[in-house]
């Protein structure tokens, strides 16, 4: 029965009586919806049971009477410009270079890509680029030295806005790493794994940029002794480590603390979601000789955190080694991961704790918001164009570490700084990416020297599930709260 008649649902409207011609491609029963609703083929999700027809084949079975669901809004209908459209070509330099506002790329010197994608992203942090920028040495005479003072040349560089030749960096990163330098049977470089490149460049940097001092805190100040760099100050946090015997309670518990600069998300067939992935790992259970049972014993030990980073990492763990083809296989799975981050379940209650003052500020900002939006009060437009990438609204934030830690979290709230991705089989083939937050509606995607803007719809899309590009390291920063409106007049 090729023809027969269904329900089409769309929002609160219901289309009874529309005709389907099993017949004739899929893609032309959407051009009918479109007829209806205004919604185009390409923003159409047309459901039944749970799945989701395609353009090119009748993949569900859908019967006389059905009741299908259609999902898409229609593109709103463009409205008449204030000021004349002028075209690029009929704009200067200077004219051209404000609407697109483009940053700049970085060339491919073959194979290189893993070391322009974690370039790009380090360079999403401004803290970084700020303590590079202060960075004094005279004499570049060890090797992460030079790589500081090579990484503070080259940020100085990108801030120009057009592509760069990342040569001598590259040349010195070989010094430091030749394993990093290794080149195939048609001598170009080979393909390095972007998440070591991403920890080597990190360790070098903790050796020799200091930490920062911005504060009149006194307790601050104090504080920041004790960090001997940048990295631990801004990229690195600490595990409470917890282990106890689990067939002898009377055992004493010890307890411990780990650094990290970076968190890890096992991915197993049980994992969907990247917090799912972060816990797996915090509840172990181990062998270890016990003294009070005189013998091996099970032990559980689970990692709770301590401090949290302005700046929190996130790897994928993608890729594992497979002996016979000798290769680091890529695990595909479609593991998703938010915009927006709370990382307070993975808190110690000490640290949560701590957390809850600025926590309640937030909340009281979005109750206030929704107030006003119902109440239809104008400052709720003015909420609307508050962008936490624009700097005029970046000086007029509540501050997001606490007060005897600079450098650190204070709420427990994140949102995603830029994504490191990996489109490919295996970590020592494929082609690695950047995409990097540039305000709330548009990220750059660094595709080398080719730098193009995308929506937060496909950074989204990144989360796996195939041969498309998945993403491998995340990059959170502080989720900023913007002063009282009122107050910041």
């Amino acid at each position: 029965m090729p023809m027969f008649k269904v329900k089409v649902k769309w929002g609160r409207e219901l289309f009874p009586d529309i005709e389907v011609n099993t017949d004739e491609d899929p893609i032309l029963f959407k051009a009918q919806l479109f007829a209806l609703t205004g919604v185009q083929p390409a923003r159409q999700k047309v459901m039944c049971k749970g799945g989701i027809l395609k353009d090119e084949e009748w993949n569900l079975q859908i019967k006389e009477g059905a009741t299908i669901l259609l999902l898409g809004t229609k593109e709103e209908v463009p409205q008449q410009p204030s000021e004349p459209v002028k075209f690029i070509e009929d704009m200067n330099e200077i004219e051209m270079a404000t609407a697109l506002e483009l940053p700049a790329g970085l060339t491919n010197l073959g194979n290189t890509c893993y070391l322009n994608a974690t370039l790009q992203c380090l360079h999403a942090v401004p803290e970084l680029r700020s303590a590079l920028d202060s960075f004094r040495v005279e004499n570049a005479d060890d090797d992460s030295l030079a790589i500081t003072c090579g990484l503070k040349f080259l940020f100085k560089q990108m801030e120009r806005g057009s592509t760069i030749t990342p040569i001598i960096l590259l040349q010195t990163f070989h010094r430091a790493f030749p394993q990093f330098s290794q080149t195939g049977e048609n001598g170009t470089y080979r393909q390095q794994d972007a998440n070591e490149c991403w920890s080597e460049l990190l360790k070098m940097l903790q050796r020799k940029l200091p930490a920062i001092d911005n504060t009149e805190s006194a307790d601050a100040k104090e504080q920041i002794k004790k960090y001997n760099s940048f990295i631990e100050q801004y990229f690195g946090g600490a595990f409470e480590v917890k282990m106890s015997c689990s067939e002898s309670p009377e055992e004493e518990t010890t307890v411990g603390k780990e650094n990290f600069l970076q968190l890890s998300c096992f991915i197993s067939p049980e994992v969907k979601y990247m917090l799912s992935g972060l816990k797996s790992k915090m509840k172990e259970t181990l062998v270890k000789f016990s003294e009070s049972l005189g013998r091996d014993a099970n032990y559980s030990r689970s990692y709770l955190i301590s401090r949290l980073p302005a700046y929190l990492t996130v790897q994928f763990v993608r890729f594992q080694y497979k002996g016979k083809e000798g290769i680091n296989a890529k695990v595909l799975k479609d593991i998703k991961f938010p915009i927006d981050f709370d990382a307070f379940e993975l808190c110690t209650p000490d640290l949560q704790n701590k957390l809850s003052p600025m926590r309640g500020k937030f909340k009281e900002m979005e109750d206030n918001k929704l107030n006003r939006q119902t109440a239809k009060d104008p400052l709720a437009e003015k909420d609307k164009k508050t962008s936490e990438s624009d700097e005029r609204a970046k000086a007029e934030t509540e501050q997001y570490w606490f007060d005897e830690d600079l450098g650190s979290n204070n709420s427990g709230y994140y949102t995603l700084q830029a994504v490191l991705t990996h489109k490919g089989r295996s970590s020592s083939s494929g082609h690695y990416v950047a995409w990097v937050k540039h305000n709330d509606e548009v990220w750059f995607k660094f595709d080398d020297d080719i730098v193009s803007s995308v929506t937060n719809e496909e950074i989204l899309r990144l989360s796996g599930g195939g041969d498309w590009h998945c993403a491998y390291v995340l990059l959170y920063g502080p989720k900023l709260l913007p002063k009282p409106i009122e107050e910041s007049n």
